[in-house]
């Protein structure tokens, strides 16, 4: 199947995000579309990864039906069918699409951390913390935390930067109960999550959570959940505290961007074809390891 950088489909186009189009179908209901493209940095970059927006709605789906126990989530019980009649649009859409609840989402992003590594650990050299929480001195790259910490960040526009935030700013943006229940949640969550993964021979360093809220104010898991894109995962079996583990995940084209002399702001540089090619088959292994198929 060709990649798909941009979608174009007879809905009113609601949002259009660094990798999901967001559509209307009616008061109650969206249809979110994964598609091939990629960011980095908060830059989407010009070229797409083939079938990365297939496996990240699977592997969503699969955190979706994993995690309902512990937390509700806005997929909605709506075949694409009954929302996209022409069968030639739903064959190029794939497996990227799926019907969703409208939810008012929170302007956070709740971010688990049970390692350190990537923006954590430059504010952990910089003040012994994260998000203001203080951490044991002489922490390793990639070690593991005595336990995950909740460390959100904001929500910011396409091209431009999230800003970790500590919990003090999520209560004020949040407020003090809703801000527990989203950190409570999230950290629940990633739990869970981190110890089925590590079964499955994949280290869940960190995440990052999406919430919305319903009408009647419970909050809902939203977005995207636990996928190679919101996360990053390693190999178990090739994890060495002190150096910076390979990956399952957009932490490939990370390092490679970084070796670049690039200022990390629009536009993204080219890549080249074997660092899609790679990057490719790590999202596709991520799935196959976590899910089983």
């Amino acid at each position: 199947m060709a990649a798909v950088y941009e979608t174009d489909l007879p809905l009113p186009l609601l949002h259009k995000g660094k990798v999901r189009d967001i559509y209307d179908i009616d008061d109650k209901h969206m249809l979110i579309v994964t598609s091939d493209r990629l960011s980095a940095f908060d830059v989407v970059l010009p070229q797409p990864i083939p079938g990365k927006g297939e496996v990240l709605n699977r592997v969503a789906r699969f955190w979706f039906g994993r995690t309902q126990s512990l937390a509700p989530n806005h997929l909605a019980d709506i075949p694409l069918q009954q929302v996209i009649g022409d069968p030639a649009q739903r064959d190029r859409l794939g497996d990227r699409a799926m019907v969703v609840k409208k939810l008012k989402p929170l302007p956070v992003e709740a971010i688990v951390r049970g390692y350190i590594i990537g923006s954590g650990r430059k504010d952990y050299r910089q003040t012994g913390a994260i998000c203001g929480i203080r951490l044991p001195q002489g922490l390793q790259l990639a070690d593991r935390l005595p336990e995950p910490i909740f460390t959100p960040s904001t929500k910011a526009a396409v091209g431009e930067h999230d800003q970790n935030i500590d919990f003090a700013a999520t209560s004020e943006l949040l407020g003090e109960e809703l801000a527990g229940q989203v950190r409570d949640m999230s950290l629940r969550i990633y739990s869970d999550a981190a110890a089925y993964a590590l079964s499955r021979g994949i280290i869940i360093a960190d995440t990052k959570f999406e919430f919305g809220l319903d009408e009647a104010g419970r909050l809902h898991l939203i977005d995207e959940v636990l996928t190679p894109d919101s996360s990053r995962f390693w190999p178990a079996d090739q994890y060495r505290p002190g150096i910076s583990p390979p990956s399952f995940d957009k932490q490939f084209v990370r390092d490679y961007l970084e070796t670049l002399d690039w200022d990390k702001t629009p536009p993204g540089p080219e890549l080249p074809q074997e660092i899609i090619r790679k990057t490719a088959e790590k999202y596709r292994e991520a799935e196959q390891r976590l899910t089983g198929s």
